[in-house]
């Protein structure tokens, strides 16, 4: 059985990828890829005391969430949401770690409450006063794909609530960049609605289905998409950037994939 939705709003942050509205020409071909570290924009969403506490998945989520929002002309304070994330903040996690190590061995009460997996969902909330459900998903290498399922299993049951997607994944400093090494942060953001033949936006239909998943052509993007969990994504959004009917098969997890079929 297939799970349907239409894409009303994208938004993407990444190594040289500023925005669904420059990366979507890079993605498409239209313009060079060139690659360049992620600039993650500052979250001014959020008050003053919690944008200096943001981490860097926090902004990712942010600026992604805030932007696919914006495209589709949905209310972010009215959706149930869906996080999706490899590892978490790693920076953080090697924060609390460097404190166990050493000698007095105290946590800051800041690093406990930004250590929790869901953490950036409720930062999520402090924006946007968002007080839907929130669902927050961590399936290794495979978090866009098990994201993306739970958000079509959640549009398949109320399909009158559009449903927001974000992933997103940041390195870990050393040592812990030399056992998980993720090159640079990258964050996307699919706001999701019901399958209507008479709204607006791509059709996306995804089966789990036994196959390899796709690559992209240009070495830099597949570096990415090979290296970063959330952007896994990027063959997704090819396809979405080209504005053609066509199908690509989604990492998930062993020999599965998520073969999505999109038409405009």
């Amino acid at each position: 059985m297939s799970l349907a939705a239409r894409v009303r709003g994208v938004g993407v942050v990444g190594p040289g990828l500023c925005g669904w509205a420059a990366a979507r020409e890079a993605l498409a071909g239209r313009a060079p890829y060139v690659p360049a570290p992620t600039a993650l924009p500052a979250p001014q969403a959020l008050p003053a005391t919690e944008r200096r506490r943001a981490g860097k998945c926090v902004k990712l989520a942010l600026a992604t969430g805030l932007e696919a929002t914006a495209a589709a002309g949905l209310d972010p304070a009215s959706l149930a949401t869906v996080f999706a994330s490899s590892s978490g903040d790693g920076e953080n996690c090697h924060a609390i770690c460097e404190a166990l190590a050493s000698d007095d061995r105290m946590i800051s009460p800041t690093r406990f409450h930004n250590s929790v997996h869901n953490a950036p969902a409720g930062y999520w909330s402090i924006a946007t006063g968002a007080t839907a459900s929130a669902d927050c998903i961590a399936a290794f290498d495979a978090s866009f794909g098990a994201g993306l399922l739970e958000a079509l299993a959640r549009l398949a049951a109320e399909p009158r609530d559009p449903v927001l997607l974000l992933a997103y994944d940041a390195p870990y400093p050393e040592p812990l960049h030399g056992a998980r090494p993720i090159p640079d942060a990258f964050g996307v953001a699919l706001a999701l609605g019901a399958p209507d033949e008479r709204a607006q936006g791509p059709l996306l239909r995804v089966d789990l289905v036994p196959a390899r998943p796709a690559t992209m052509e240009t070495p830099g993007l597949e570096a990415l998409r090979a290296g970063i969990p959330a952007a896994r994504s990027l063959p997704l959004l090819a396809l979405l950037a080209s504005g053609r009917a066509g199908s690509v098969a989604i990492a998930y997890l062993d020999d599965l994939a998520l073969r999505i079929e999109a038409s405009p």
